[in-house]
């Protein structure tokens, strides 16, 4: 049996507000119905089978709660379209043997760039080899 994540719900204050964040950066808006708290979006990252669902009914933590890793091919790339597109992002950054950040690629699995939401919740972005 296969096991396959296919949701995660992004905590927001302003529905609206994330939806326009999220489709700047280049996800895709799958679904939007309804209005005020009661308003569901569907986003969908470029080339996941993964998408992000923002909405007040659907959420159970405090917008800005929470934390999800994403994993390109180029995390330079994926930096630059970020920047490109007015999201604030980290450098490059890697994880040293003591477990702090250090500015920089890192060998194997360790190349990374941090980017934030309007509402707070935390992303991080992974190249894989």
């Amino acid at each position: 049996m296969d096991w396959k994540l296919e949701v995660v719900v992004a905590p927001v204050e302003d529905v609206a507000r994330a939806k326009e964040f999220y489709t700047g950066i280049g996800f895709a808006a799958d679904f939007d119905e309804g209005e005020g708290d009661g308003r569901t979006v569907q986003l969908t990252p470029p080339g996941s089978g993964c998408s992000v669902v923002l909405g007040r009914q659907v959420q159970h933590g405090e917008p800005g709660s929470l934390s999800a890793q994403l994993v390109v091919e180029d995390v330079e790339a994926a930096r630059a379209h970020l920047l490109a597109h007015g999201a604030r992002v980290s450098p490059v950054q890697h994880f040293t043997e003591d477990g702090a950040l250090a500015e920089g690629r890192g060998e194997g699995w360790n190349s990374f760039v941090f980017f934030t939401d309007p509402d707070g919740n935390r992303w991080s972005v992974q190249q894989r080899p």
